[in-house]
């Protein structure tokens, strides 16, 4: 759905901007992160919550990676982590890392465990496990495997060699350090998520972010089209459109189409919207309007 709501905007920016392309948009406008630090993020891709919309006023992103965490955070388990989270990014001296090895598969996230990835990289980095043995391991925690979890301490700490496992003491990491790395994975990483999903989460989210920042019209008229079937939903973007200084102008029969659509005073309301009325009679009456022109009266 959101998908299509891209497009749709696109399609109606380009009626007055013709070189308008997505390829061109910026994945670092300050007004955008600016807009969704205020917590202005109601029609936002995946930001629009309230929940949400408070944490992005406390997180303040300034970045795709920073849309990224927030997407996999803001989830039941790695909920409780938000607050640290939020603390690290805005105060560096707050960032902690059990041993300095960590520091390369971690910065990102602040020293906290958020993704599936990184847990994949301890596994390989730190005890030298193969891609796909690390990949099982991830696939045991998530999946709350504990008898898996807890035989592989020994693994993880000390190696295998029958399995061609160094672990951790091997590539000199301290047993103390390596018990204190498996713990904080065991207590993360069944909550982690998986990067690759979040970030194409938030480029979708940061590209809505950046219509509704730049083209609140054309945006706002293409996602109204998009929830044409949950008139709660209408009213809710509606009210958003008032929020926005946007005019929803009447349903009009010489200038409505089906679909929202935008007029330089605002967004003119789309005739699927009214209860009652189908979409082969809309066709028709538009037909009728491009073949012989205007409606002169009811008749």
């Amino acid at each position: 759905r959101n998908l299509t709501v891209i497009a749709d905007a696109e399609r109606m920016i380009r009626r007055r901007e013709p070189d308008f392309s997505m390829d061109k948009l910026p994945d670092d406008d300050p007004e955008v992160y600016e807009m969704l630090s205020r917590g202005d993020s109601s029609g936002v891709f995946q930001l629009e919550s309230g929940g949400m919309r408070q944490m992005l006023t406390q997180l303040r992103p300034q970045s795709i990676e920073d849309l990224t965490a927030a997407i996999s955070l803001y989830r039941p388990g790695p909920m409780d982590s938000i607050p640290k989270f939020i603390a690290c990014k805005h105060d560096p001296s707050k960032v902690s890392y059990i041993i300095p090895q960590l520091e390369p598969i971690l910065s990102i996230t602040y020293g906290c465990i958020v993704y599936q990835e990184q847990v994949i990289e301890i596994f390989r980095k730190l005890g030298g496990y193969s891609l796909g043995q690390a990949d099982n391991m991830r696939r045991a925690i998530s999946k709350k495997k504990e008898k898996v979890i807890i035989a592989e301490r020994q693994t993880f700490v000390h190696g295998d060699a029958a399995r061609g496992i160094p672990g951790a003491i091997a590539n000199g990491v301290s047993e103390t350090a390596a018990e204190a790395i498996y713990k904080e994975i065991l207590d993360f990483a069944n909550y982690a998520f998986n990067k690759a999903h979040a970030a194409a989460y938030a480029v979708i989210a940061y590209q809505t972010a950046y219509f509704k920042c730049h083209f609140p019209k054309e945006y706002m008229a293409a996602l109204l089209t998009s929830v044409l079937d949950s008139s709660e939903k209408i009213a809710e973007y509606i009210g958003e459109c008032r929020e926005c200084a946007i005019a929803l102008l009447p349903p009009d029969v010489n200038r409505s189409d089906d679909r929202f659509t935008v007029e330089p005073e605002g967004i003119r309301f789309g005739l699927v919207a009214i209860k009652n009325i189908g979409r082969g009679l809309i066709a028709r009456m538009m037909r009728e309007r491009e073949v012989n022109g205007p409606f002169a009266d009811f008749q």
